[in-house]
């Protein structure tokens, strides 16, 4: 069917009720039991991966997720038995054939349990947090996962001998340090050429010192620079009272829940014990000797190549009193601190089922619970466990993932996707798998010391991941209720959500509207904007508030809207006015030239998609001025059709995030062409053409299996971190295709 190299068939995704652990060799199904088992290989198996690992990130730094892909289809795949429509055009045919071509191909791609599982890779400065954190704590990986991970180290480094903050970015000095820096962990030595040639970027651009702040933090813990070289993180403030401003509890939840631990270590101070490893690192990664070094004067000190945003002057005045405090610290007050700390992280853990919000909370966790309880304790052997669901296995090597995965999401947009057209119905055990993983993941109890640790209400939401991870998100909630609304709408499943659990649905929507009318993503606008000027991580904007979004705001109205075709009793007063709401700020963010700027996808053809959704559905009912919604809607086609290629496609690149401003790619994308069309579509664009072209581009690019090529990494977050999403490219044109039945085949 496939070709696998010969070593990808040892590796073996495993999955249950979501979770995702990648096998070597696997003796059983069960997770739990694989771990041991893993660390036998032999040194012509690791040959073996050497050989059948190897990847050129020259022409293109994405994987294909070839590893997972090629064993789910050569172990299930089988020509499709249904019904294809027939047309009289051959056109449209070729259209039908696509659509059904595609839903056949993704849907062999479909976990037992209901989910798509996929690569969500990109970001390189998760995996060195987890090298640091099994080397300080002296819980070694298993050997193949060590091997693997050093692959995809090498496989991604630059032709500079650095590498990024992410895989498609330049060069930086958090990425090239805590790369090499986790090489050297994972046994190369410094002599090895690809070190040589990363020690000399090192060098060449100031040495380590000048690595940001989280960076001068994962060293700090490694004893690889000193303490005093970082700005206090005054774990004091968690004892601040809860109604000043720049109390954590109203920060973005994952900036809270990564400097809480970040707290943690700084306040007890934790480090690796000097040996001759971490003496040499010191040696190889500094351009002046370790011993010399004046560390209070490097805490500002930031390489060029990864200012993205700068310390302002209220923060730099914070850090002065903060950073002075140190000197007169009250032991008794720092043990206070500490204590509500490690109180509050061992919430986080029994809330998450020790998964955690996500990967640096994961790893932070972690050493703060080796540190507190020990490497026997049962905490921090739950924490170990749950190293592995963060694993990604692809041809590039073994990466972390920037989250345990994004199951409900793409479960729900695959849903949607199918259903888009009624050639969906020709896959209902496909769709009756995926209804019971979205049945699953609702989140229907609440966690005990949730109000005391700052979480909002969640009875009744879907989390970005698994029920078991169980933070609830505003717009995965909503992606969970529209895609639960299309499966029970299409007829083909027994209804096991009831009406009680859809209210509870739209309840919990309803209950993350800001008061500017748009929707955030975990939680509720908690501080004014001015918070963001204590922005300390240098390399990420807009990290401190969980601030409204177009993309957010449109899918909370979209499932508010559907909701309401089929259920217009329910509270139709309180959505009404929470729809008008969400119309006028989307209305608000969008630019004089019809587009809208995407926080969470590359991005501006991502964003006015959703932008176009929202205020097309609403067209028409009575919200908003229908005139008014019509010439936004006309405004942003005008804007996608000025960006479409000669070649008939849309193409982004990441730099479209990061500067906010449409950045083409070299090349169409398939994804952002799909968003294009979606959008047109929405819009009922009169002119057909550029979505004649555009659905030509889509059927030319899909491969003989219903397949289409990873292109351009299309997710991001924090404007200047991008983040892969290997199903997009199915998901998507999916979606565009089945929608162009729908309008112009079927109609």
């Amino acid at each position: 069917m496939l070709t696998n190299q010969p070593s990808w068939k040892n590796w073996r995704l495993l999955t249950d009720q979501g979770r995702q652990v990648w096998a070597y060799k696997p003796n059983s199904n069960a997770m739990e039991a694989q771990l041991d088992h893993a660390n036998n290989i032999t040194a012509e198996e690791i040959s073996q991966l050497k050989a059948d690992f190897q990847f050129d990130k020259s022409g293109n730094p994405n994987s294909g997720d070839q590893v997972f892909r090629h064993a789910a289809i050569n172990a299930k795949y089988h020509d499709f038995k249904g019904q294809v429509p027939r047309s009289d055009n051959p056109g449209q045919q070729k259209v039908i054939d696509a659509v059904i071509k595609g839903i056949h191909y993704f849907s062999f791609l479909q976990s037992d349990d209901g989910h798509w599982p996929g690569d969500y890779g990109g970001p390189l400065f998760l995996l060195p947090g987890l090298l640091i954190a099994s080397y300080l704590s002296n819980t070694p990986l298993p050997k193949p996962h060590r091997e693997m991970m050093k692959l995809y180290l090498c496989n991604q480094q630059n032709l500079d001998g650095g590498w990024g903050l992410h895989i498609e970015g330049g060069s930086t000095m958090l990425g090239t340090v805590l790369q090499y820096v986790s090489l050297r962990i994972l046994g190369l030595e410094k002599d090895h050429e690809r070190l040589a040639k990363a020690r000399a970027w090192i060098k060449n651009n100031g040495g380590a010192t000048g690595i940001p702040s989280w960076g001068k933090f994962y060293l700090a813990i490694l004893n690889c620079y000193d303490w005093d070289g970082c700005n206090s993180l005054f774990p004091e403030m968690w004892l601040f009272p809860k109604w000043l401003p720049v109390h954590p509890w109203r920060y973005w939840c994952h900036s809270r829940m990564v400097y809480l631990p970040m707290a943690y270590c700084y306040g007890q101070r934790i480090k690796a014990p000097e040996n001759a490893f971490i003496v040499s690192l010191r040696e190889e990664i500094y351009t002046q000797d370790f011993g010399s070094i004046d560390w209070p004067k490097q805490r500002n000190v930031l390489c060029e190549k990864d200012a993205y945003t700068q310390l302002s002057p209220l923060l730099r005045w914070m850090n002065f009193c903060t950073n002075h405090y140190e000197k007169i610290s009250c032991n008794g007050l720092r043990r206070k601190a500490t204590d509500y700390i490690l109180g509050y992280l061992d919430a986080e853990d029994l809330q998450t089922n020790y998964i955690n919000i996500g990967p640096v909370n994961q790893v932070l966790n972690s050493i703060c619970i080796w540190h507190a309880y020990g490497a026997d304790s049962e905490p921090f052997k739950k924490h170990v466990a749950r190293w592995f669901d963060y694993l990604w296995v692809a041809e590039d090597g073994m990466k972390m993932s920037g989250y345990n995965g994004s199951q409900l999401w793409d479960t729900a947009f695959a849903t949607r996707a199918m259903l888009e057209s009624g050639l969906g119905k020709q896959f209902p055990e496909t769709l009756a798998k995926s209804y019971a993983f979205i049945d699953y993941s609702q989140i229907k109890s609440e966690h005990p010391t949730h109000a005391q640790y700052f979480r909002h209400p969640m009875i009744g939401s879907w989390p970005f991941s698994t029920a078991e991870n169980g933070w609830p998100v505003a717009d995965c909630t909503a992606e969970g209720l529209s895609a639960v609304l299309a499966l029970h709408h299409c007829g083909l499943v027994k209804p096991s959500l009831d009406q009680g659990r859809l209210q509870q649905a739209v309840d919990v929507i309803l209950s993350y509207q800001n008061p500017d009318g748009g929707w955030a993503t975990y939680e509720l606008t908690r501080a004014p904007k001015w918070l963001e000027k204590l922005n300390p991580s240098e390399i990420f904007a807009d990290i401190m508030t969980d601030r409204s979004w177009t993309e957010c705001t449109a899918a909370c109205m979209l499932a508010l809207l559907e909701f309401q075709e089929s259920h217009p009793a329910y509270k139709t007063g309180e959505i009404g006015k929470a729809i008008g709401a969400g119309i006028r700020f989307i209305l608000g963010q969008q630019k004089p030239d019809g587009s809208w700027y995407g926080g969470w996808a590359v991005c501006f053809t991502y964003a006015t998609w959703f932008g176009v959704e929202a205020l097309g559905k609403a067209r028409g009912r009575g919200y908003h001025g229908d005139a008014v919604l019509s010439a936004r809607i006309k405004k942003a086609c005008g804007f996608l059709i000025g960006k479409q290629k000669a070649d008939g496609g849309w193409g982004e690149s990441f730099a479209s995030c990061s500067k906010r401003v449409y950045t083409e790619a070299a090349q169409s994308q398939v994804v952002n062409t799909a968003w294009a069309l979606l959008t047109l579509m929405a819009a009922d664009c009169e002119d057909q053409k550029p979505i004649e072209r555009g659905v030509q581009l889509l059927l030319d690019r899909q491969t003989d299996l219903g397949d289409w090529p990873q292109e351009n990494i299309s997710g991001v977050f924090n404007y200047n971190c991008m983040i892969t999403y290997a199903n997009y490219r199915n998901i998507f044109p999916i979606w565009a295709l089945g929608r162009h039945v729908k309008q112009y085949v079927q109609a």
